[in-house]
């Protein structure tokens, strides 16, 4: 399969089964009639008392809202005969509306919308490069070298990516500097992906197992927000999920996870801050076992007194989890913060010689003009990014897709190449 079919594909979906989906949508609702709703929201026959209200943090919906109403007769009112027994009522069950699964070109939206900063500045100039050089020659590379270093490509990457570029317009025999943003999007994606050992996807354990993620990174770059994202994501998965409070240094990381666990309605196990974070990980895991939970999300602190206590503390509470769970953690994501930049990858470096780090999770990638540093982090630590902060919303979490990614990079000129390249 081309490239081009391939990308396609990835970005748009299947559009004939998209469309069946929005159909069904359709159907679904216009099948919520008005008499049944009105119905549901009769006041006369309900008393407060009698309605099973949502716990703290539970998702509710307009098909969820009556879970279970049981009316409770008087003992000493008297039944007038033939009349049904009320303690007989049926109990109200709806039954529970599924999450629609977003559209592949709705994702894809998410990384255009995302890159859309790196896009104005990068793409805008590699159009005026185009412009001005009608023909592909060296010139015209090491200007294009000097904007995808500007665009935190990284050093390495973009001596890779001059070297496969130089090859391929040789082996094709291009002239011009037409379509050139599409050969530059076809490399980038197979420097990403290059490598088997890269998985994306999340190490989740099999059902009836728990399977517990591990997140560091220094304080501000979004970690304890991307934690509570992910819980909603996995819990949107069918998950149960549990949240572990390690952050017991930093003022207020407890009470915020908390909010977070509130929000997204998972537990969040937590002792008084201050206290030792091996500990809350050691108590966290006893937790998730007894209620049988699928995963368990641990936050960690970001800053202590120094570095080496910093790293130290992370090694203790690595020991820990593997020693109540061999194996595990089974993921260990480093949060980094996009904005940074190249500073991003110096925190990559120090936590991956603390800890086993298995993927990265790129937070605001849409707050920046330099998200070519996903490229710099897969190319240099060989450390697969495996999501990336689109936005503030809490499903603008997304796994990271090399292919939407790039695409995010080049949308305008790509969009063009796509309809050339149709077969």
């Amino acid at each position: 399969m081309s490239f081009f079919k391939r990308l396609k594909d990835k970005l748009m979906g299947n559009p004939e089964e998209e469309e069946k989906l929005d159909t069904a949508d359709k159907e679904q609702e216009s099948d919520q009639s008005e008499p049944e709703l009105e119905e549901l929201n009769e006041p006369a026959a309900i008393e407060p008392a009698d309605l099973k209200v949502p716990e703290q943090g539970e998702e509710a919906s307009a098909m969820t809202i009556v879970k279970e109403i049981e009316v409770q007769a008087d003992p000493s009112a008297e039944i007038e005969e033939g009349q049904p027994d009320v303690q007989e009522l049926a109990v109200v069950e709806a039954e529970p509306l599924e999450e629609k699964k977003p559209s592949a070109w709705s994702i894809t939206q998410k990384f255009k919308a995302g890159l859309e900063k790196t896009r104005n500045s990068f793409t805008s100039k590699v159009n005026d490069l185009v412009a001005r050089y009608r023909k592909v020659d060296e010139d015209f590379f090491e200007e294009l070298e000097d904007l995808l270093l500007q665009a935190d490509v990284g050093f390495e990457t973009v001596m890779e990516l001059m070297d496969k570029l130089r090859y391929e317009v040789q082996r094709k025999n291009i002239k011009d500097t037409n379509g050139i943003q599409a050969v530059i999007s076809e490399k980038l994606v197979e420097i990403y992906e290059q490598g088997e050992e890269d998985l994306i996807e999340l190490n989740m354990q099999p059902d009836g197992e728990l399977t517990v993620i591990l997140f560091v990174g220094v304080n501000g770059v979004g970690k304890t927000t991307t934690i509570g994202k992910l819980a909603h994501r996995l819990k949107s998965q069918g998950k149960s999920v549990v949240l572990a409070a390690g952050d017991t240094f930093r003022a207020g990381a407890i009470d915020q996870l908390q909010v977070w666990g509130d929000r997204v309605g998972c537990e969040v196990i937590k002792q008084s801050e201050g206290s030792d974070p091996a500990a809350v990980m050691y108590d966290a895991i006893r937790a998730a076992k007894n209620r049988k939970a699928d995963v368990l999300i641990c936050d960690t602190a970001g800053r202590l007194q120094n570095k080496v206590n910093l790293m130290n503390e992370l090694e203790k509470v690595h020991r820990v989890i593997s020693r109540e769970i061999p194996n595990a953690p089974h993921e260990v994501l480093l949060a980094l913060d996009a904005t940074t930049g190249q500073n991003a990858l110096v925190q990559a470096q120090t936590f991956k010689e603390a800890t086993n780090v298995t993927g990265i999770v790129l937070t605001k990638l849409d707050g920046t003009a330099k998200g070519g540093i996903v490229l710099a982090i897969r190319n240099k630590l060989h450390i697969p990014v495996k999501f990336v902060g689109l936005g503030e919303k809490m499903d603008d979490l997304q796994p990271f897709d090399a292919e939407r990614y790039v695409y995010g990079l080049f949308a305008d000129g790509l969009d063009k190449e796509l309809e050339n390249n149709e077969e």
